[in-house]
C-alpha cells in the first residue's frame, strides 16, 4: 500500500513539474504577460523574499490558528449536533431545517456579519471556519446514522444491547467512515473560512496579504500566496489521509 501511495505522489509531482516547466517556457517566450501571469521563477522569487523578510510568519500563524481552531471546533460541534439530531427526533426537527438553510446559502457571505459581531480579530475568522466545517460534518454524521441498516439495530436490541451498545458498536463505527471521508473537504473549508474572513477585514493573515496584493495589482504576490495556501492544505490533506487509513484499516486491506 505504501508503494502505491508513493507512486501516486511521484506521478502527481512529475505532472506538476511538467506543467510548471511549460508555464515557465511560455513566459520566457513572451506568450504570457508577466503583469498578469508571472513566470514560476518570478513567483518563487517572491516566496523566497517573503520567507527571508520574516513578516510572512506572523501572517501564517494568524491563518493557521484561525483555520485549525475552526476545524477542531467545527468537527466537535458537527459531530455532537449530528449525533443529537439523529438520536433525539425532537432536536432533529429543530436542527435539520437550520442546517439545511445554512447549507443552502453560500456561507462565506456570513463573513461581514461575523466581523460586525466579533470584530476584525481572530474570533470572526474562527467563527466562519466553524460554520463551514460544522454544517458539512453535521450532515455526514446525521446521514451516517440514519443510513445504518435497521435490521442490524433491531438485532442488537433483540440481543439485549441498549442505547450505549448501539452507540459504541454500531453508530460510532459507521459514522467514523463518514466523518473521515469528509475530513479532507473540511480542511479546505476551514482554510476557506479563515482566508475569506481575513480578506474581508483583518490586520494580518494570508487573506489580508491577498487583499493587499489585489489592491496593488500584484499578480506575482497573489500567485505566491495562493500556492502557499495550496501547499499547506495539501500537507494537511496528506495527514488526514494517513489518519483515515489508520482508523479505517479494514477498508484498505
Amino acid at each position: 500500500m505504501k508503494a502505491i501511495l508513493n507512486r501516486r505522489w511521484i506521478r502527481r509531482t512529475v505532472a506538476l513539474a511538467f506543467l510548471a516547466a511549460l508555464w515557465e517556457l511560455a513566459a520566457r517566450m513572451g506568450l504570457l504577460n508577466p503583469l498578469f501571469f508571472p513566470a514560476p521563477s518570478q513567483i518563487a522569487r517572491v516566496l523566497v523574499e517573503l520567507a527571508v523578510d520574516g513578516a510572512i510568519w506572523n501572517h501564517l500563524e494568524a491563518t493557521f490558528t484561525a483555520a485549525l481552531g475552526g476545524l477542531v471546533i467545527g468537527l466537535a460541534l458537527g459531530i455532537a449536533l449530528g449525533f443529537l439530531a439523529a438520536l433525539v427526533p425532537l432536536l432533529a426537527e429543530l436542527l435539520e431545517p437550520v442546517m439545511m438553510l445554512l447549507n443552502a446559502i453560500p456561507r462565506v457571505i456570513l463573513a461581514p456579519l461575523f466581523v460586525i459581531w466579533l470584530g476584525i480579530d481572530l474570533g470572526s475568522k474562527v467563527a466562519l471556519a466553524v460554520v463551514l466545517v460544522a454544517v458539512l460534518i453535521f450532515f455526514a454524521v446525521y446521514n451516517g446514522i440514519k443510513d445504518v441498516d435497521r435490521r442490524l439495530v433491531e438485532r442488537v436490541l433483540t440481543l439485549g444491547g441498549g442505547r450505549w451498545v448501539l452507540l459504541r458498536e454500531v453508530y460510532v463505527p459507521s459514522v467514523t467512515a463518514q466523518v473521515m471521508g469528509s475530513l479532507k473537504v473540511s480542511v479546505g473549508f476551514a482554510f476557506t473560512g479563515a482566508v475569506v474572513g481575513e480578506f474581508v477585514a483583518s490586520t494580518r493573515g494570508l487573506g489580508y496579504l491577498l487583499q493587499f496584493a489585489q489592491s496593488t495589482y500584484n499578480a506575482a504576490l497573489s500567485f505566491a500566496l495562493i500556492l502557499l495556501i495550496m501547499a499547506f492544505v495539501l500537507i494537511l490533506f496528506s495527514l488526514s489521509e494517513m489518519l483515515e487509513r489508520r482508523l479505517l484499516r479494514w477498508r484498505y486491506r
